[in-house]
């Protein structure tokens, strides 16, 4: 019993210790960021970078090994996934469908989907059949091709939602094109990655597959007429008064929430979308929706998102592309996914009947990858599909794609007048 207690002891000390540099160190990131005039995310995302082996494990071996380990704990691990999953929730009940009842938003949201996931996933599949050979040779062609085509594919709908909100672009035409696009883009992509993480571990069947699908239809429908009913009658019980939310109210958002996820995790289409679908059922309520982010969405911000950013950070190191060599597949790559998402895109937009200006900004937007980006590389590095310099250098593109955003957003926002909010200016 005495053991039991002190290895719990232990265990929740190095849990504690890790949480004051993750979220120390991200809300440091994330100021120093904004100074830069980049979107304060980004910033998290390299904190998490610097504090794993590209820089705190370098220089510091033995003090990253007493505060992080060889490995994340298991608790980080936790904590990290229940941040996404409120995250999720935040950004669906920040979506905005009165766009949406304009045939040209509906139909720009589909086509823009549809190109900003195919030709990025072409070209991963033939940058790993090309790559395959001098990257990943004894690894099997078919699925580390699946892995980066599903890779190349994504669209990171949390991060693309921050950006749109410090942007002051939520509520807007573009913004609600954009994150409609991207959700369709990811539920798409998990359903995808789902199909190749089962050809990965030999699971795959056409049944499987099926019923898969079968049953995120059945979600749906449950969502929708059962749900949301639900939802409606909670709100007229418990309403939002002097705008704080009653403790009732947050109980029953909070396990809507990870019932849901529950339900999408079961399914294989990943826990975390859970948490957007059960957001969709509160975005009508303003009162709930602002005081939700008064009372818990700062706190989700500040405290869970940094752990999972760090999470990856220790599993990645920059200097493992030691080679020219490496560096011209890293070109190459980086290249694929840039490219192969903001011309698609800018095409798609302009045949929708946006001008240049907007289809550009809808190419920037959908080239956001970072926080997806990242749970897919972990998913394929997990199950070693993805070799080690590859997932180092995926990391970087995600990185790399995410930090575009900012200043091509900051330099079109103001040719068009829009009026960037102040948070956001350097």
């Amino acid at each position: 019993m005495h053991d039991t207690i002190a290895a719990s002891e232990n265990l929740l000390s190095n849990t504690l210790l890790q949480l004051i540099v993750m979220i120390a160190a991200a809300r440091l990131g994330n100021l120093a960021m904004r100074r830069l005039g980049q979107p304060g995310v980004v910033g998290e995302i390299v904190a998490g970078l610097l504090l794993g082996p590209s820089l705190l494990g370098s220089v510091f071996p033995g003090l990253s090994n007493a505060v992080f380990g060889a490995h994340p704990s298991a608790p980080i691990i936790v904590l990290s996934q229940i941040g996404l999953v409120l995250l999720m929730f935040q950004i669906g009940m920040d979506f905005e469908f009165s766009h949406l009842a304009c045939r040209r938003n509906r139909n720009a949201g589909v086509a823009i989907a549809a190109m900003s996931a195919a030709i990025p996933f072409l070209l991963g599949m033939l940058f790993g059949r090309m790559s395959a050979p001098f990257l990943a040779p004894d690894m099997d062609v078919l699925g580390y091709s699946l892995f980066l085509g599903a890779g190349l594919a994504i669209t990171a709908m949390p991060i693309l939602g921050r950006i749109l909100q410090e942007f002051g672009l939520a509520r807007s035409e573009l913004g609600v094109v954009a994150i409609t696009a991207a959700a369709i883009n990811d539920v798409a992509g998990w359903v995808l990655l789902a199909a190749i993480s089962a050809y990965a571990a030999a699971r795959l069947s056409v049944a499987g597959l099926v019923w898969q699908v079968a049953g995120l239809c059945a979600l749906l429908g449950g969502m929708w007429f059962v749900a949301r009913r639900l939802v409606s009658r909670l709100l007229a019980v418990y309403p939002v008064r002097d705008g704080m939310l009653p403790p009732n109210l947050m109980m029953a958002a909070l396990c809507l929430a990870f019932i849901a996820g529950l339900c999408t995790g079961a399914l294989g289409i990943f826990t975390i979308f859970g948490g957007f679908l059960t957001g969709l059922l509160f975005h009508h309520d303003r009162a709930f929706v602002e005081a939700w982010r008064r009372q818990v969405g700062r706190f989700v911000l500040i405290f869970f998102l940094p752990v999972f950013f760090t999470f990856t950070g220790l599993r990645t190191n920059i200097w493992g592309l030691d080679s020219v060599s490496d560096c011209a597949w890293m070109a190459l790559l980086l290249a694929a996914a840039v490219l192969g998402k903001m011309i698609p895109v800018y095409a798609t937009g302009r045949l929708a009947g946006f001008d240049s200006r907007e289809s550009s900004i809808l190419g920037v937007l959908m080239n956001t990858r970072a926080l997806m980006e990242l749970i897919v590389l972990n998913i394929g590095f997990d199950m070693g599909v993805i070799p080690l310099k590859v997932f180092t250098m995926l990391v970087i593109m995600a990185v790399v794609t995410t930090v575009m955003a900012g200043p091509l957003l900051r330099v079109l926002l103001r040719r068009m007048g829009h009026a960037i909010p102040q948070g956001v200016e350097a």
